[in-house]
């Protein structure tokens, strides 16, 4: 079956509306019949089936493609939190013309439902009062599955970043195992991944135009299923792209390569499901003995790399170890991840195809981010900023949370290696124009319920990548480092927040405006590049407390996870006392930890515990990691290998505190202060050879003594809670309860 390379780059505003756009434009998108019947429809085009309630805001992400759709002409419904149970609920507004969009919500399922213990919430964030209960475990795949019976011959398309982690087979941590691909399992026609703005308005452009969805293929940031790969293609194993080393040092999987190394790579024997005959095809065999075939692959001279590098990637494909192979090898898994992280730059990734037992999953390159005018776009739609009138005043937390915030730019260059960001939506840092966000704002001051003149925040995935960007965009579009700033800031970056200073301070100035607060995560080695913007913050856009994340002390768990060392810390922490001494302000850092994390020790725990105890800090909530699926610290988790680095069978292991025992142990050293850890951490401690550290000293880590408790201990709370209050006594406080959902991101 041909895959079409459909690698267009058109507009989002560039399309001719849909003959629908004689309806207009809807208050809210249809939840029942009775609202179809009041806006004239008959049918929906389309139907987004999503996990979370229905909040009319582009901070939820079902809004924003619905809206988008809407702009173009379609008619779109929603069916927000529908019971599974049966296929009534899916059938509440007929069968939509072109197709579902199905998808779990802001949160991955698992995620939202289960702590990093593997407890079951109580809570649900995105549902009204905060119940519990409302969507099933892998809601994509359950969801896909009830539409089917509901409209067999209605495509089905998921997406959301539950679809967008889980595209490749994956380590699943609730179930202790690999895997398929969620579209394997949801038998769903295509898959979105990333931010799907530009895939879903092709589907959508090319499902009307009467073409079927198996027409569709090749549209970027899309999955699929096919039979078979194409004769023009050129397919590469993928060992033998990652054979030249450690991805810091490549720009290009086909830089030319020392003598001694591209003839190794030459002769290599494939490490997928694969084995090489003496005329050069490789025959294809999979675990389940399916019937095997003969695909051409070719092992690459320098010659051959340097032409697909001038500009025949359009037409290759990346072959990785099966979904067979990789359940069952840790090292073809993370060899697997490893690659698939190389490839995820729109400017230069390929297109890669992976064997599911018997089907291939073929996943086309990153979407192109979306440029200026095109965010504009999307945010400039007429949301109404408030859920669903149907909730009748219901509570739906996520949306307290982000009911005055704006969000101005999507994307993360950092890197972090526990964290989701980077996968879903990309490194490169998409921007919002200054006059949208400033409209976006009076249009909140003058329009939502409650409003008192405060911004809660001014952000994004990171608070200050705004307009950031790499100086060459021949160097961007080449490059294949997983960060920008780690292990240190890229030469080729621009880090000006001259930008982002204007921005804040023509927000901060705008009539009604009282206040305009930063709560986004702050990437502080990259602020302190920018005193005058340090400035600005600390003077104007802090409530006497800012949360950044240092997330550790120790250099062996920071190089897990792509994070600077502690000494940027200390260097913004200097810059931050000095800017809020300048301004008469008393105002305190808020630094946010992550224990058992891969690479960590049980030294490296009690070591930052010291360092609490030293800075006078106690943690209040804490968070043992959490192996969200497709990280590379998942990855290390689960294959105790490290993908940042070439994988083989001799390669660096790495540390991973599985079992129950040393999970609640890490957490406990962050929790020093608690009385009911000492127990615990006094054992441990006799353990490692520190007795020392037990005693009633300044110096010493827990007390001898064990008061009486019944269990209940928290950490101390002040007793005035107003931004900017006065704090009490040094080492009474620190929280890493944020108040905010449960989320895999850092």
């Amino acid at each position: 079956m041909p895959v079409p390379n459909r690698n267009t780059n058109r507009a989002l505003f560039d399309y001719p509306p849909y003959w629908a756009e004689c309806y207009g434009r809807a208050p809210f998108l249809p939840m029942n019949r009775a609202e179809m019947d009041d806006l004239g429809w008959d049918s929906c085009d389309i139907i987004i089936v999503t996990g979370d309630a229905y909040v009319d805001s582009p901070s939820f992400g079902m809004a924003i493609v619905g809206r988008l759709l809407e702009s173009h002409g379609f008619r779109v419904g929603i069916i927000a939190q529908p019971n599974w149970q049966n296929i009534d609920s899916f059938q509440a507004l007929g069968q939509p013309n072109l197709f579902f969009g199905i998808t779990a919500g802001n949160m991955d399922s698992m995620i939202n439902r289960y702590t990093a213990d593997r407890k079951v919430r109580s809570d649900d964030a995105y549902s009204p009062d905060n119940a519990g209960g409302r969507r099933p475990d892998r809601s994509s795949i359950v969801y896909a599955q009830r539409c089917r019976e509901a409209y067999p011959e209605t495509p089905t398309v998921i997406g959301g970043i539950e679809a967008s982690l889980r595209r490749i087979a994956h380590y699943d941590y609730w179930q202790d195992k690999v895997r398929r691909s969620i579209l394997a399992d949801a038998q769903a026609d295509m898959l979105v991944y990333g931010n799907g703005e530009r895939a879903i308005i092709d589907i959508a452009h090319g499902l009307a135009s009467g073409k079927s969805i198996d027409a569709l293929r090749g549209i970027r940031g899309t999955a699929y299923m096919v039979n078979d790969i194409p004769d023009d293609w050129t397919v590469i194993d993928s060992t033998n792209v990652d054979k030249p080393g450690r991805v810091e040092q490549l720009h290009s999987p086909y830089d030319v390569l020392p003598e001694d190394e591209a003839a190794s790579c030459d002769t290599v024997a494939p490490a997928s499901d694969s084995t090489v005959t003496s005329d050069s095809t490789v025959t294809s065999k999979s675990a389940s003995n399916e019937e095997s075939s003969a695909i051409t692959l070719k092992f690459m001279s320098r010659e051959e790399r340097q032409a697909i590098r001038r500009g025949e990637r359009d037409k290759t494909v990346l072959r990785l170890p099966s979904f067979d192979v990789v359940k069952n090898n840790k090292v073809l898994y993370a060899h697997a991840n490893r690659v698939l992280h190389l490839e995820t730059n729109p400017g230069n990734a390929r297109a890669l195809v992976q064997n599911q037992g018997g089907q291939k999953l073929w996943i086309n390159p990153p979407p192109i981010p979306l440029t200026t005018e095109e965010m504009d776009y999307v945010f400039d739609q007429p949301f109404a900023r408030v859920p669903h009138p149907s909730y009748e005043g219901a509570k739906i937390p996520a949306y307290e949370m982000i009911r005055f915030s704006v969000n101005i730019m999507r994307g993360c260059f950092g890197g972090c290696t526990f964290c989701s960001i980077t996968e879903h939506e990309g490194r490169v840092i998409q921007n919002r124009s200054e006059d949208s966000i400033i409209k976006e704002i009076e249009s909140m001051r003058d329009t939502v319920p409650g409003f008192t003149g405060v911004i809660s925040d001014l952000g994004g995935p990171t608070a200050n990548m705004y307009r950031i960007a790499c100086k060459s965009k021949e160097i961007e579009s080449n490059c294949r480092l997983p960060s920008c700033v780690y292990p240190t800031i890229c030469s080729n970056l621009n880090t000006d927040h001259s930008s982002l200073i204007k921005l804040y301070k023509r927000a901060r100035e705008l009539p009604g405006i009282k206040k305009v607060l930063i709560a986004s995560g702050l990437r502080y080695d990259l602020a302190v590049e920018s005193p005058e913007y340090v400035e600005e913050l600390v003077t104007h856009h802090v409530g006497g407390y800012l949360k950044i994340a240092p997330e550790h002390t120790e250099r062996a768990p920071l190089d897990k996870m792509m994070k600077p060392g502690i000494g940027a810390y200390d260097e913004f922490k200097a810059l931050f006392e000095k800017f809020s001494k300048k301004a008469g302000k008393e105002q305190y850092l808020i630094p946010y930890f992550i224990a058992a994390h891969p690479g960590t020790t049980d030294e490296d725990m009690m070591n930052l515990a010291l360092w609490l105890k030293r800075n006078g800090f106690r943690a209040d909530q804490v968070q043992n990691f959490y192996p969200s699926p497709m990280a590379s610290a998942t990855t290390m988790y689960y294959t105790g290998k490290n993908p940042l680095k070439r994988v083989k069978k001799d390669s660096e292991d790495v540390s991973v505190a599985k079992t129950a025992a040393q999970r609640s142990l890490h957490k406990a050293f962050l929790r020093y202060h608690d009385p009911n850890n000492w127990p615990r951490l006094r054992d441990a401690l006799k353990a490692m050879g520190r007795a020392d550290l037990i005693g009633n000293g300044k110096h010493q880590l827990i007390p001898t003594y064990q008061p009486k408790t019944d269990g209940s201990y928290k950490t101390p709370r002040r007793k005035n809670s107003t931004p900017g209050s006065k704090r009490p006594k040094k080492g009474r406080i620190l929280s890493q309860h944020t108040g905010l959902p449960p989320r895999e991101t850092s």
